[in-house]
């Protein structure tokens, strides 16, 4: 098994709790972004740089991905397309994606973005990353590690 991060927007809290479950569990874990990133030094962990531009980490990660891999994202897109190729999806807050659920997310998700294309408000975003979506993240990392690690 191999962790793959979507980095670029993903909070610095839980790249710190996927460091330390790499670490403790000696799984192998890469973050890919378009810019350069700091991660511990660990024979365990490494980054991708990428070029900027329009899913370029994305498509990365899906080149690289095996089956079983485990992705940290939160763009539900990209969950669908490595859940179709037989990878596993972890959102930052703690929502594991699954061939039962995806539909409704990428649903939920093309509704709102319909919304803001017709100029309907919806919001600023989603709201700060909080101590209890950071606890629901390290809960279902930890879950899924058990499961599917050994």
């Amino acid at each position: 098994m191999h962790i793959w991060v979507d980095a670029d927007a993903c909070p610095r809290v839980i790249k710190e709790i996927l460091f330390r479950a790499a670490e403790r569990l000696g799984i192998p874990l890469t973050l890919v972004a378009n810019r350069p990133l700091k991660t511990p030094n660990s024979p365990y962990i490494s980054t991708l740089q990428v070029a900027t531009g329009f899913d370029v980490a994305d498509n990365q990660i899906l080149k690289q991905l095996q089956q079983e891999d485990l992705v940290i994202t939160a763009d539900v897109p990209l969950a669908a397309e490595v859940i179709k190729t037989g990878g596993h999806a972890l959102n930052p807050r703690g929502t594991l994606y699954t061939k039962n659920n995806i539909q409704e997310h990428l649903a939920t998700r093309n509704l709102m973005d319909e919304l803001r294309n017709t100029g309907v408000v919806t919001g600023g975003g989603p709201p700060s990353l909080s101590k209890s979506d950071r606890q629901a993240f390290a809960n279902q990392l930890d879950r899924f590690l058990i499961k599917y690690s050994c």
